[in-house]
């Protein structure tokens, strides 16, 4: 199959080839954590500047100019706008690409890292097709809500990606105080529902991303409660994961991580409620962004430390691949 033999091929030349280090690996899979959540925060710049639709269409920008040209209805800025998150999108999907190919040169292979490694460039693509469907919808509020969902995995999935490059494939051995993973596991569930109420707030918000847009007919002060008790429920099931830690079997690993997680949750809530007794400004909008991918970064990174994979003693890599 010609498939088959252009496998070979490849796997061919990346044996012969130089092994990628444990150092450059880590780099580039760390660019795809900050690339993944700097897609998400400029995602939020083109709505508060009601750029959304300053590209018409997609792939191309205008019909008949896949770049801003002069038009009568659409201003120059919001075009740029627009195109500018379009273009990082590839600077995104060079960098998963990227960390998908050292991955595939790894040797011995590691399935579980190679599978997050090939989810980034993956998602990409599904982020890209969902970006489309989100123009062609005029920025419907629920398909910029999905859009910004995904988002979220993938920057979940990334920090993931960082850890696995430590790890093996053999089953996850957990780690810390007894109970502690359920009660992170809970927090998780409680923080994507946290995520799906703030978008939910933005989509009856006043950011639309074009001002003809409709808007999620629902109070945004009903939304903003609904979104702070997820917040509190979340805070709540973190601190008792606190208590655990200081009176269980810890580590000082755990318990730094588990302080940065507590400290990035109450900035991004105390910048929510800023933001909601300001009028929602759009500077914070993105702010507020911006504290959502760091509450994801920080509870990832926690939920990893609490769970590692061992590497089977005939998979260790070799001096050469290190």
């Amino acid at each position: 199959m010609p498939l088959e033999s252009l496998k070979t091929r490849i796997d061919t030349l990346l044996d012969r080839a130089p092994a990628p280090t444990v150092r450059l690996r880590r780099a580039v899979a760390i660019a795809v954590v900050a690339t993944q959540a700097l897609i998400a925060v400029t995602g939020s710049v083109v709505r508060v500047t009601g750029s959304g639709l300053g590209c018409t269409t997609w792939p191309q920008c205008q019909p008949g100019s896949l770049v801003p040209v002069d038009h009568p209805e659409f201003a120059a800025l919001h075009q740029w706008i627009e195109f500018g998150n379009r273009l990082l999108t590839g600077v995104v999907g060079i960098v998963a690409f990227a960390a998908f190919v050292l991955a595939y040169a790894t040797r011995p292979r590691r399935k579980h890292y190679l599978r997050l490694a090939f989810l980034m460039p993956a998602g990409v693509v599904v982020q890209a097709i969902l970006g489309g469907v989100t123009v062609r919808l005029d920025l419907l509020w629920w398909t910029v809500a999905v859009h910004f969902m995904v988002s979220t995995i993938m920057v979940w999935l990334a920090v993931l990606l960082v850890h696995a490059i430590d790890e093996g494939d053999e089953p996850p051995v957990r780690r810390g105080p007894a109970g502690l993973s359920g009660l992170l596991l809970a927090s998780i569930v409680v923080l994507v529902g946290l995520l799906v109420a703030g978008t939910m707030v933005t989509g009856a918000g006043p950011h639309a991303g074009d001002p003809k847009t409709p808007r999620l007919d629902i109070p945004v002060e009903t939304l903003a409660h609904v979104h702070a008790a997820f917040m509190f429920v979340y805070l709540g099931l973190l601190l008792a994961a606190g208590v655990l830690l200081r009176t269980g079997n810890s580590t000082p690993q755990l318990w730094r991580r588990y302080v940065v997680l507590i400290a990035v949750v109450i900035a991004q809530g105390s910048l929510g409620f800023i933001q909601f007794w300001t009028g929602v400004p759009e500077l914070l909008v993105s702010l507020h962004v911006l504290g959502a991918t760091g509450v994801i970064i920080a509870t990832a990174t926690l939920w990893c430390a609490t769970r590692t994979r061992a590497i089977a003693p005939n998979r260790i890599p070799t001096p050469a691949g290190t």
